[in-house]
């Protein structure tokens, strides 16, 4: 599962990234709060990476897919992107427990004595 969620959100430190670009074009918005907004959400990205099959993590990531949704009112191509790697963040989450389920089950396999061995 850490794979692939973290693979999502590598994604979207890009894409936050970009959209921190766009933002920056909004007249109401200085430059600094930008930034800040913007990359306090890249590094929570990043640290997300390394906590997510952590107690929460996953929690913690669908509280940043609701940020990069919500992000739309301010970029409003964001409320497209956001609903993506939602979408996106349910399915590493979903896949990447069936595959570490499967994992689990080879080496319990692998370990267990075999009958024929005798």
């Amino acid at each position: 599962m850490r794979t692939l969620c973290s693979s999502t959100l590598i994604g979207e430190v890009f894409v936050i990234g970009f959209a921190g670009l766009v933002a920056m074009k909004d007249p109401d918005l200085s430059m600094s709060t930008v930034w800040t907004v913007s990359g306090i959400a890249m590094f929570l990205c990043v640290a997300l990476c390394g906590v997510v099959t952590r107690p929460g993590g996953v929690a913690l990531g669908w509280v940043l897919q609701i940020a990069l949704i919500a992000s739309g009112f301010v970029v409003p191509t964001m409320f497209f992107l956001g609903v993506l790697f939602a979408a996106l963040w349910w399915a590493s989450v979903h896949y990447g427990r069936k595959i570490d389920e499967a994992k689990a089950r080879f080496a319990a396999q692998a370990a267990s004595p075999r009958p024929d061995a005798a």
